[in-house]
């Protein structure tokens, strides 16, 4: 069973947190973890492309010249793909690209990405995380003591407006809570910064 030290904002050490090993203990698995993160980024995608059809374009209705005798191809419209301004013949259309992976793949694809984040030592526990108004140098001098200077992902209990506008306006730090945690976050970011409470309600969720 994994442990790993609790932090105060101030950097110093209060206590330490077992970590259930079913969560944070578990293999990592990298195709799991890959089809995940392809599932986020597919969902993200617009699909809003569109080109028209030949009858969706204007124009066209009579035929532009007779059938037989101008020395030119047969042509029944002006809307053909072979004109210009005709209809596109496969063209692309509006569509979701959204698929979903099973609800047991997608908890064993968040239990490695933790895992992975534990096994890596960026994960780092606080035993709360809290800001008297919202305030970027505090949340910056905060993340200075322990010496993240990265992309870092901090990780609440329950939505706090003071810490998400105090994180909002720093380059690489996103906050979340913790019924919000996701695979392509926590891949994306070099630490985890996370409550004590935030852990046990993901291992109460995963477990």
């Amino acid at each position: 069973m994994p442990t790993l030290p609790v932090f105060n904002m101030n950097g110093e050490q209060v206590g330490e947190l077992p970590l259930n090993d079913a969560v944070f203990g578990a293999a990592v698995n990298k195709a799991l973890l890959h089809q995940a993160v392809t599932m986020q980024l597919a969902s993200r995608r617009l699909g809003t492309a569109k080109a028209k059809t030949r009858s969706e374009v204007r124009g066209g209705g009579r035929k532009p010249y007779r059938q037989k005798g101008t020395g030119q191809a047969r042509q029944g419209s002006r809307r053909a793909p072979n004109w210009t301004g005709g209809g596109v013949v496969f063209p692309p259309v509006p569509r979701s690209y959204d698929y979903a992976l099973p609800k047991k793949a997608r908890r064993e694809a968040l239990k490695s990405a933790l895992s992975s984040k534990v096994a890596a030592g960026e994960m780092i526990v606080l035993d709360r995380i809290a800001f008297e108004e919202p305030k970027t140098k505090a949340m910056v001098a905060m993340l200075k003591r322990f010496d993240i200077n990265r992309k870092a992902l901090i990780v609440t209990a329950e939505p706090d407006v003071n810490v998400i506008k105090s994180g909002r306006n720093i380059p690489g730090v996103t906050t979340l809570e913790s019924t919000g945690l996701n695979v392509y976050d926590l891949l994306a970011h070099d630490k985890l910064v996370i409550t004590k409470d935030a852990v046990g309600k993901v291992e109460e969720a995963l477990a």
